[in-house]
């Protein structure tokens, strides 16, 4: 794989994801709006029936996987056996080679902020005390800045749409893999999914959102084993408590020049001078705009 190649990028001409909807404008003109697609996906660990999602129906493979791995439903070291998507019922199974033991968590359930489909299990909650993070880890600012111009430049069902979030995993300035799904949370559980089925460790990665940075992320990005999580948006003030709990990296606000970190800095290495960083005017036009919705 070419250095600068990408693992997964964003398809924006990919018909099945949204369709063109004719309204009307300010003016009262006909106009045309791309608008994506919302569709149930229902997934099952080992003919259990777990949780029904809405998502944009892209890469449902790894959103089940991830999914079920960031519920601890899934462990590192399971064998899975089979992964079977039915595109027709809308479904995906996912199958093991040890029996799970979802009934109990299926019983301790927290419903979170996130959109479409946000319920974490309650174990999730007591795990993450024990999980250790990379406090060697580093982030540079020149990456950061790097990020924002590779990532809010690339064609995407964002810029096409709206009405979407994006995550993407980084390593340094590289985005390695781009998902985006109506909630924040299916994105990043796609890449957790796809990180899981080919091997792809967490060591010397960063994710970057497009979406608040809320307590549901937090505990995903440390699920996920990564130091360091970003985004363009705002904090919830459990997020920034869980990040500092679990000595997560956190860095929010980050357009242009311009970016606050409540929790891990010491992991920040100041190496870019922030006045020779491209700044971002105030908000744009649909077309070009990253502006968290």
């Amino acid at each position: 794989m070419n250095a600068k190649e990408m693992l997964v990028r964003p398809n924006p001409d990919d018909g099945r994801l949204y369709q063109t909807v004719t309204g009307i404008d300010q003016t009262g003109a006909a106009a045309d709006a791309d608008i994506i697609n919302e569709r149930p996906l229902t997934i099952f660990l080992n003919g259990r029936e777990i949780v029904t999602a809405m998502t944009i129906g892209d890469y449902p493979e790894y959103l089940a996987l991830g999914y079920l791995l960031n519920q601890n439903m899934l462990q590192a070291d399971d064998e899975i056996r089979a992964v079977d998507y039915d595109e027709e019922i809308e479904t995906v199974v996912v199958r093991t080679a040890r029996q799970t033991d979802y009934e109990e968590k299926l019983k301790k359930k927290i419903q979170t902020s996130g959109c479409a489909m946000g319920t974490v299990f309650g174990d999730v909650m007591e795990k993450f005390e024990t999980v250790s993070l990379d406090r060697d880890a580093r982030f540079h600012t020149s990456w950061l800045y790097g990020l924002q111009k590779a990532i809010n430049t690339m064609p995407s069902l964002y810029l096409k749409t709206g009405a979407i979030h994006g995550c993407v995993l980084c390593e340094e300035d590289r985005p390695l893999i781009y998902m985006e799904d109506v909630g924040r949370h299916n994105a990043m559980d796609k890449i957790a999914g796809y990180m899981f089925r080919h091997g792809l460790a967490s060591t010397g990665k960063s994710l970057y959102t497009t979406g608040r940075l809320t307590s549901e992320m937090v505990i995903k990005t440390v699920q996920m084993g990564i130091p360091v999580l970003l985004s363009r948006s705002g904090f919830t003030a459990w997020g920034v408590e869980l990040a500092r709990k679990a000595g997560l990296t956190l860095i929010g606000r980050a357009k242009g020049k311009r970016f606050t970190a409540l929790a891990g800095a010491e992991r920040i290495v100041f190496d870019a001078d922030p006045d020779q960083a491209h700044d971002e005017p105030g908000h744009l036009s649909r077309k070009g705009s990253r502006d968290d919705e």
